[in-house]
């Protein structure tokens, strides 16, 4: 099988640019094309106040999504890659399965919670791999 239509969920960390360069990679080799997808987490803002603090928040998750897609970006086109990016709003799990459906595989690294949150609600590439109903590429970071 040949994974031309490549989604790549980034959250900017070092996690997922190692799994960026794989994606990059794995896309350039096969004449494919890649969409960055960085999900603004709604759980953040969940017990926030509806005041300028929350508006503060809800700003820098922007600009951190605004950066991660911009990494992913560069990367593709420095490769010749066709790429796009979206920022969108939800839960990170469910934004990923829900816009999967279009794709031939999901390459993501170690996206989100860790220490004892992770081990309350499980990590989102996991998650992913789990109810996916496409092929997932979870990528470790050696360098991170």
């Amino acid at each position: 099988m040949v994974f031309q239509n490549i989604l790549v969920p980034t959250d900017g960390s070092e996690y997922t640019k190692a799994a960026v360069r794989k994606a990059v990679e794995l896309a350039s080799l096969a004449g494919g094309s890649i969409t960055a997808l960085y999900v603004l987490d709604q759980t953040v803002m969940t017990n926030m106040p509806m005041d300028s603090a929350a508006v503060n928040v809800y700003g820098t998750l922007e600009k951190e999504g605004r950066d991660a897609v911009e990494f992913v970006r560069q990367l593709c086109e420095e490769a010749g890659v066709p790429v796009q990016v979206a920022l969108k709003e939800g839960t990170p799990v469910k934004v990923i399965l829900e816009e999967s459906s279009s794709f031939d595989i999901i390459v993501m690294g170690t996206l989100g919670r860790t220490g004892v949150s992770k081990l309350l609600m499980g990590s989102v590439a996991e998650k992913v791999v789990r109810a996916s109903n496409c092929p997932v590429l979870v990528v470790r970071a050696t360098e991170a």
